[in-house]
């Protein structure tokens, strides 16, 4: 039986070469982009891997001698599985065929990934005349002239080196895993992120990109933190809190590159902008704009800090911590990122003492570097609330650093300026509430959420306005 599974491969194999099946399959080929790996939805399996693949064959064993050919191979894997014989007419007629040299498979590799890795010298030589890209790299990161290093082809190497091909440094990102199984569930393959045309990924900064079709936002890792220990353990723990949470007004997230560099995070993309912006532009909102935003930003506050089995403390929540989408409502972002020491359940401090006294939306006992819990997220609520009232910063046009020294050392509070029957009364006994000196004092989410609610059904039958339930825009 195995003596005629031999015989057939080896027909095959023929008819490949001199192009008789190659023909017959001609109508099914179609040229395929080497941009886009979602056309493709393969993987290639066979002969050597790439060098930088966490599960490694041996260089030793000759993956080739045992290939047989599988069926329904698209276009695609044709070209790599002739390619990882070493079959240059096999090959020559598949490009001759209009297959585009520069295909890939779900791994992104192409074509002269695999005759590198084989140490197929004339395939190499056939396939760069056809203008393939000699710096292409996989899933990995790596390229054919390190995969040729790895498995000791130097004559591929050196014809790869001679043409001007980089071999890419093999750093691992310290969240890599030995075994492929351990990957988190939220990696995606960042070759599936598509920058825009002439923007290269800028480290340590927030930028644009499409994943799959559907714009997202990236936040990449500056590159200095990749050798400090406290920016990686930081950088899990916002992965650990982003992977868990999932409500309407908390911001999306989509996944994240851990096992590539750079490494990232991917969350969803508000081209509408954050509420600080939409302040600025707009001005002093409606009271009913005020109130739905408001309610927005209770609940998702109230999501996070029901969370267990501990509280979920933002420490940071401030206009532009949070999001507008398309549909006129806010998501609250930015969670995760203050680093905190925790205490006792629901009792924290900051990691390291020193807070950013330029926040103005920082509670007082946060400012002294004191012990705190979940009430400095009302406190920080009372602020951007009274800032939607208003129209401005508080204590605006006075610096914030200026601003936060006035309220968390000398325990003063912005005035109100609007007329007071331009907004329900209970609404002004709510911000005094959330911004109160003791935290005891400030209600919990939960209890603002009922407040809120009860405001817009009192304002509604009063008929204080008529717009109550339209979506802000």
């Amino acid at each position: 039986m195995q003596k005629i599974a031999a015989q057939l491969r080896r027909g095959i194999s023929r008819q490949l070469s001199t192009g008789t099946l190659g023909r017959t399959l001609s109508r099914q080929f179609t040229r395929q982009s080497s941009l886009d790996p979602r056309r493709n939805k393969q993987r290639f399996s066979f002969g050597r891997q790439s060098s930088l693949d966490p599960i490694h064959r041996s260089p030793d064993q000759d993956d080739a001698v045992d290939l047989t050919v599988p069926e329904n191979l698209d276009a695609t894997m044709h070209l790599l599985f002739m390619a990882c014989r070493g079959d240059v007419k096999g090959v020559e007629d598949l490009l001759n065929e209009g297959i585009d040299v520069n295909s890939i498979d779900l791994d992104g590799r192409t074509a002269l990934h695999i005759a590198a890795c084989e140490g197929h010298v004339e395939v190499v030589e056939l396939l760069l005349s056809r203008k393939a890209n000699l710096d292409a790299r996989d899933r990995w990161g790596s390229t054919a002239a390190a995969d040729a290093k790895y498995y000791g082809h130097t004559e591929v190497y050196n014809i790869l080196k001679a043409r001007g091909a980089k071999v890419p440094k093999t750093r691992k990102t310290p969240m890599v895993v030995a075994n492929p199984r351990e990957v988190p569930e939220y990696e995606l393959n960042p070759l599936e992120l598509q920058i825009r045309k002439g923007s290269q990924i800028s480290q340590g900064s927030y930028q644009v990109a499409k994943w799959n079709g559907t714009k997202v936002s990236l936040k990449i890792l500056d590159k200095d933190s990749y050798s400090d220990p406290d920016s990686i353990n930081a950088f899990k723990h916002e992965l650990t809190l982003l992977e868990k949470v999932r409500h309407p007004n908390v911001l999306q997230f989509v996944g994240a590159v851990t096992q590539n560099i750079p490494m990232m995070i991917v969350s969803e993309y508000h081209p509408k902008g954050d509420l600080g912006n939409y302040i600025q532009k707009k001005g002093r909102l409606s009271p009913s704009k005020a109130l739905i935003f408001a309610l927005d930003i209770a609940r998702g506050m109230n999501y996070l800090h029901e969370c267990k089995p501990d509280p979920i403390i933002h420490c940071d929540l401030k206009p532009k911590n949070i999001f507008l989408d398309s549909g006129g409502h806010l998501k609250v972002a930015g969670f995760g990122l203050t680093r905190l020491s925790k205490l006792s359940p629901g009792k924290a401090k900051l990691a390291q003492p020193g807070a950013d006294r330029s926040n103005l939306y920082m509670a007082p006992e946060v400012y002294r570097d004191e012990i705190f819990d979940r009430s400095v997220d009302s406190y920080s609520f009372g602020l951007i609330l009274y800032e939607m009232i208003e129209g401005v910063q508080p204590f605006h046009p006075k610096s914030p650093e200026e601003a936060a020294q006035m309220m968390c050392l000398e325990g003063k509070r912005p005035p109100f300026k609007i007329k007071a029957k331009s907004y329900p009364p209970d609404l002004k006994e709510l911000v005094d509430e959330c911004w109160d000196e003791e935290a005891v004092v400030r209600p919990t989410f939960y209890e603002i959420i009922v407040r809120l609610d009860r405001i817009v059904s009192t304002c509604s039958k009063q008929g204080w306005w008529k717009d109550t339930f339209k979506l802000p825009c």
